[in-house]
């Protein structure tokens, strides 16, 4: 079975710098690049499936595929940040900028498209809606994952009401267990699939063979986020739907059926305004679609591909 080699990029920050490791499949020196930016408290293996898949079906295109899946800082092999206040949505659409910019100089990008799941659609609209960044070429298509420029409030204090706790746990089994019963939105999962999601999510406490296992990111990742209020997040939106409305790339926009954070009100609205997404929905899930499931994997690789 197809695997990924750990990359890493050096980023710029105001404390001297730090590392974002990336995980890249497929042809290492294809022109064609697929990004695929993971949500808030997740890492780059969300997308084992997808990328897979991904470079499957594009193994036939002039120079076949390249997918990368970055871990935002603090998170999976990535470092943590000496300032928390760090972790943001702009400065990690500045750490995108300098891994395009290094996966460019190893092999010339023609083609980029961008999958962003909830956080990581965030990131999109401003990598996409920021015309004079520099980008090794514009973003094509742009598929964003059960996100837009409004988020509701409930779901802001339903994350914040876990994002930080890291925890311990003292199987893989447990943890799997554990994170399930807070992601239950993500919508039905085999055990076997549920599992395979949750083994990149931990790591050792420490070196010790018996040791337990925690979340592999950073708790302090939640300090902004736990600093949002209603007023602040409000003001927030109308910068992020002037961003919105300013992408060029072809979009699609995939919601679950039952999300908390993407109303189908903002669905719509998307639909209508900026690059007009064409809007695809999946029953029985809430937020957010894990891009797993047979039927998810065929939209956005048919987007991407088609």
């Amino acid at each position: 079975m197809t695997q990924p080699t750990l990359n890493y990029v050096n980023c710029p920050d105001a404390s001297g710098g730090h590392r974002m490791a990336y995980w890249q499949w497929g042809q290492a020196d294809s022109a064609n690049v697929v990004v695929c930016v993971h949500g808030l408290s997740r890492q780059g293996r969300d997308f084992d499936v997808l990328a897979r898949a991904l470079v499957e079906q594009g193994a036939g295109r002039p120079g076949g595929l390249r997918v990368v899946c970055p871990d935002v800082v603090g998170r999976g092999e990535s470092d943590w940040l000496k300032d928390p206040m760090g972790y943001q949505i702009p400065a990690y659409a500045g750490d995108m900028l300098a891994m395009l910019g290094q996966l460019h100089a190893q092999a010339q990008v023609k083609t980029l498209d961008w999958v962003g799941t909830s956080m990581g659609g965030l990131i999109g609209i401003g990598v996409c809606g920021q015309p004079g960044l520099p980008l090794p070429v514009p973003v094509r298509r742009l598929v964003l994952n059960d996100v837009g420029p409004a988020i509701q409030w409930d779901a802001i204090v339903r994350i914040g009401a876990y994002l930080g706790q890291a925890g311990h746990f003292g199987s893989v089994q447990q943890a799997a267990d554990a994170m399930w019963a807070i992601s239950q939105s993500f919508g039905p999962h085999t055990p076997e699939q549920w599992l395979a999601l949750s083994r990149p999510m931990l790591k050792r406490v420490s070196d010790a063979a018996d040791a337990e296992w925690r979340l592999h990111y950073d708790p302090a990742i939640s300090v902004p986020f736990k600093q949002a209020t209603q007023e602040s997040t409000l003001q927030g939106e109308a910068m992020l739907w002037q961003l919105y409305d300013n992408i060029k790339a072809e979009t699609l926009l995939i919601r679950g059926r039952q999300s908390d954070l993407l109303s189908p009100q903002t669905a719509q609205a998307m639909t209508a305004r900026g690059p007009r997404a064409r809007l695809v929905e999946f029953e029985g899930v809430g937020h957010a679609p894990t891009l797993i499931a047979a039927d998810q994997v065929a939209v956005v690789a048919g987007f991407l591909l088609g």
